[in-house]
């Protein structure tokens, strides 16, 4: 089945001036990813990961090259322009969860509501990751594994065009965290979702539909997988 392009890179570069020394976290980096995707960015801490995350999501800015999303290049956007772009494109979830924690599991979510037009219900997204009867308890009643449900949660309810998770399992044991991730390939699958994430688990590139590898700010490959696993199948 062919997918549509959703994301693409085009020679992009992100660098940073420290003193004299200009530091390349993205150096020339070309690739593509399809709409509905399981996608791995893998690579070592300091190869540049988190920075091709944080560009797909306008949180950072590229210095040169091309980022189209969706069919709008969102490279020299103005920051109100960046801000509705997150708004409708984009659901982050972080290694830690973020909840605010003098908010119920519920109200964390509804949150969402404020920020975009066309939201899932909390209710509907609690439902989706497992955790209808926790709704009203706060973050400090609830376990690491459903803190992270809950991130996920709100994520899903700005009802974006992608998810992006930057290791988002980093906090949990590995039980737990192969839960979260097979939550995650499930919006992907059940939902056509694009989900991007990242690690240094390798393991984890038999899930995928797509791996991305990056040392030094290069991609070193681009490897589509026919037949990715299920996540409960692999060892993590």
């Amino acid at each position: 089945m062919n997918r549509k392009e959703i994301i693409r890179f085009t020679c992009v570069t992100r660098q940073y001036g420290v003193g004299t020394h200009i530091l390349k976290a993205v150096d020339e980096v070309s690739f593509s990813i399809c709409e509905g995707e399981f996608v791995v960015i893998l690579g070592p801490s300091g190869a540049g990961k988190s920075t091709l995350l944080n560009l797909i999501g306008g949180m950072d800015f590229a210095t040169s090259g091309e980022i189209f999303v969706d069919g709008q290049n969102i490279v020299g956007l103005s920051d109100d322009k960046l801000t509705e772009y997150r708004a409708a494109h984009v659901g982050f979830v972080f290694q830690f969860y973020n909840l605010i924690p003098t908010l119920t599991a519920f109200e964390n979510i509804a949150l969402t509501k404020k920020v975009v037009r066309n939201p899932i219900d909390a209710n509907e997204a609690l439902a989706l990751v497992g955790l209808s009867d926790h709704a009203n308890q706060f973050p400090a009643q609830l376990s690491g594994g459903e803190q992270q449900r809950v991130s996920i949660a709100r994520a899903v309810a700005k009802n974006p065009t992608m998810l992006l998770c930057d290791e988002p399992t980093g906090a949990l044991d590995s039980e737990t965290g192969g839960v979260v991730l097979d939550m995650l390939q499930a919006m992907s699958r059940a939902k056509g979702k694009t989900v991007v994430i990242v690690t240094h688990n390798a393991i984890l590139a038999e899930t995928a539909d797509r791996v991305i590898r990056i040392k030094n700010g290069k991609i070193s490959e681009v490897a589509e997988n026919p037949s990715p696993k299920a996540v409960r199948e692999v060892n993590l």
